[in-house]
């Protein structure tokens, strides 16, 4: 009994398109794929999805601008003056959190804690003295 040889629809398609030759002289064709080589990047589809659309680098979908907002916590906090501008800060940031959390934010999924307002302000403040 020989080893029988089975096509798929998928690869018949492949198989058809490739001998009508669909795929020769394709843009890029012999040149190396973009990014091949470099260091991993997590957030490498963002950043190429912005490149395609033509969108500009200050560009970043809602979910990764979260991330970068709690990131920056500490410095945006650090330019309030007062202890109820920085509680309604991190009030606000920890209802986009929640958002996030509930899938109301275009972008990747992000997981962050929300930040206890207390222990901001206690930091917020200790920063003033020093």
């Amino acid at each position: 009994m020989g080893a029988h040889w089975y096509e798929s629809a998928i690869d018949r398609q492949l198989r058809e398109a490739t001998e009508r030759g669909e795929f020769e002289n394709l843009p890029g064709a012999g040149r190396p794929l973009r990014g091949y080589g470099e260091e991993y990047d997590e957030d490498w589809w963002v950043k190429d999805w912005l490149r395609r659309e033509g969108a500009t680098a200050g560009v970043i979908p809602p979910t990764l601008a979260l991330r970068r907002a709690a990131e920056d916590l500490e410095t945006m906090i650090d330019r309030l003056r007062t202890e109820p501008e920085v509680r309604e800060h991190v009030a606000q940031l920890n209802a986009r959190i929640d958002r996030a959390r509930r899938g109301h934010l275009d972008g990747p999924p992000v997981v962050l804690p929300r930040f206890d307002a207390d222990a901001v302000v206690a930091a917020w403040r200790q920063r003033r003295i020093t």
